[in-house]
């Protein structure tokens, strides 16, 4: 199995960025998706995820109203739009899938994910 995000960058604060993850050799239909991501000297936590039916979405608090997560099954890929970001938003993004196939909404513990990328940079500049 294989997720590799990218798409990240440098960008000014209010600027938009869209991160993508393209799986591969996973049961990608089955699968629920996270992104998460982690600053320097923090733990490592979930952004947005989505159901392995793309029904059930969640987004932390600190994210909610800017940032859109959807997925394409054409592509096997999960897509997450980052728009007026802020500094705070500064962290290598991951991407990651949900260990149990065909779960019911989204887990919202790390260790219920499997699979990870290898992060993409996001540096939003004040």
């Amino acid at each position: 199995v294989q997720l590799q995000a990218c798409g990240g960058g440098l960008v000014q604060a209010g600027g938009s960025l869209r991160l993508s993850c393209a799986a591969s050799g996973l049961a990608f239909r089955r699968s629920g998706m996270g992104w998460f991501r982690q600053a320097p000297g923090k733990e490592r936590e979930l952004v947005a995820g989505i159901s392995w039916n793309g029904i059930s979405m969640f987004y932390a608090a600190a994210v909610k109203g800017r940032f859109t997560i959807s997925r394409d099954y054409a592509k096997n890929a999960v897509y997450l739009q980052m728009d007026s970001l802020k500094p705070e938003d500064t962290a290598i993004y991951y991407c990651a899938a949900d260990k149990v196939p065909l779960r019911l909404g989204i887990p919202l513990s790390i260790y219920e994910f499997d699979y990870w990328g290898q992060g993409t940079q996001v540096t939003v500049s004040s």
